[in-house]
């Protein structure tokens, strides 16, 4: 009796049933093949789709970091103020990234406004260092305006800074200069310093284009803390220093530059202060690490997109040849599933089916490998040359790496399908 002659309702059950005992059969299959018969193959296919998802994580996991700033973004405000690619805000010869202009005027506005607690511009700069032993020691120095709250900036206790920011002196920069600076465990481990020691700083460069001149001391400032190792921020080189005087030994003073501002308190209230404050700038409200800024980023997306190729690229390649080769030697298997009545698209649904699992355990493993590789990454690069942390995980790395390899998968399995297809109960007979 055919598929027409009974109830819709009884065709659907059959199909699952069959589908169903179709993918038990394979999972079976493929466990025995992975833990007896072929585990030597299994095993490489899966480790080689492992390390290119790895690769594929921790380099996506660099683009985020690129494009969402590392570590100097840590903080704990309610909303972020930062410049769009647009010629009407600060950049110094269109090289490096627009800055906002203005900074202290219009943080000093958005803190007179209901509901608002405190508004302080965030510099970035790269600096100079003297360790102990006479040798300089790159570290990312953060310029904030701290008040009398405990807050994080740059994922350190802005608050250990003494409150306010004198040397502005309302734009005049003549005003006394704290010279204080919290430093983050790593920075004060490679320095080789502690709570109440002074440091040599030499910042080089204007406007904030992060060249170092490491010629003649800029300035000395005292370290009035140290972060806990626990502390978010504290794993890589980081310095938490008044913004004014950040500001002057860059050369940012001239326009009061700033790479973002942050601002605390209710969330509408803030909002709408920093929108009237900088209209052309985009306000974002806190939320952690945002995966759509990839797309804002033109470097950032043109690595991500890069990696995603050649993963699938090197994923799809390595899957198709050793699956082929496996279905190749399976073809007894085959032939006796097609004896047993196993119709033609049945059989390759198993070597579909089969091909998938494969991809999948190797994305899981990928992705474990890709976490470890982002910690190591960011331990190596902290230990180094990097200010700061240069890889991010995200949450959603996970269903996009499995995502990938399914794609891979699905690119491969064409030819092992060609293979298996082939395959004919007659010609294995005669073998």
């Amino acid at each position: 009796m055919s598929d027409d002659d009974v109830l819709p309702e009884a065709v659907d059950s059959r199909r699952r049933t069959r589908w169903s005992g179709i993918v038990g059969l394979t999972l079976g299959r493929w466990w025995r093949r992975a833990t007896r018969t072929t585990r030597g193959r299994i095993a490489s296919t899966i480790a080689a789709v492992a390390l290119t998802i790895a690769l594929l994580v921790v380099v996506t996991g660099v683009a985020l970091a690129l494009a969402d700033g590392g570590v100097a973004n840590g903080d704990d405000a309610d909303v972020r103020v930062i410049p769009e690619e647009s010629g009407t805000l600060s950049s110094v010869n269109g090289v490096e990234d627009p800055r906002l202009g203005a900074t202290n005027e219009r943080a000093a506005t958005i803190r007179a406004q209901d509901g608002v607690e405190h508004a302080s511009p965030v510099l970035v700069e790269t600096a100079q260092l003297e360790a102990s032993d006479g040798e300089p020691r790159t570290v990312r120095l953060v310029g904030v305006v701290p008040d009398e709250e405990s807050r994080t900036v740059a994922g350190l206790p802005a608050g250990e800074l003494e409150a306010g920011d004198p040397h502005y002196a309302n734009g005049s920069y003549e005003g006394p200069q704290e010279r204080e600076i919290v430093l983050s465990s790593t920075a004060a481990e490679q320095l080789g310093v502690n709570a109440g020691d002074d440091i040599p700083v030499s910042i080089g460069g204007t406007g904030g284009t992060d060249r170092v001149d490491t010629a003649t001391p800029s300035v000395t400032v005292t370290v009035t803390a140290i972060a806990d190792e626990g502390a978010r921020g504290s794993d890589a080189p980081v310095g938490v220093v008044h913004l004014s005087e950040l500001q002057s030994y860059s050369g940012s003073d001239d326009g009061q530059l700033a790479d973002r501002l942050l601002v605390w308190g209710e969330t509408e209230a803030a909002q709408s202060a920093a929108s009237d404050a900088y209209p052309a700038a985009a306000v974002e409200v806190a939320g952690g690490t945002d995966p759509s800024a990839l797309f804002d980023d033109g470097l950032a997306f043109a690595t991500s997109v890069i990696a995603l190729l050649v993963g699938v690229t090197i994923c799809a390649s390595f899957v198709a040849t050793t699956m082929g080769m496996t279905v190749n030697e399976d073809r007894r298997t085959l032939a006796v599933l097609e004896s047993v009545g196993f119709p033609t698209h049945s059989r390759l649904a198993v070597v579909a089916v089969s091909t998938g699992i494969t991809t999948v355990v190797g994305s899981i493993a990928g992705i474990g490998l890709g976490m470890a590789g982002i910690v190591g990454v960011n331990a190596v690069a902290g230990a180094t040359v990097a200010p700061g942390a240069v890889a991010q995980f995200h949450p959603l790395l996970v269903p996009y790496a499995i995502g990938v390899a399914l794609l891979s998968g699905l690119v491969a399995v064409p030819y092992p399908l060609a293979v298996a297809a082939r395959t004919s109960v007659l010609e294995e007979v005669g073998r």
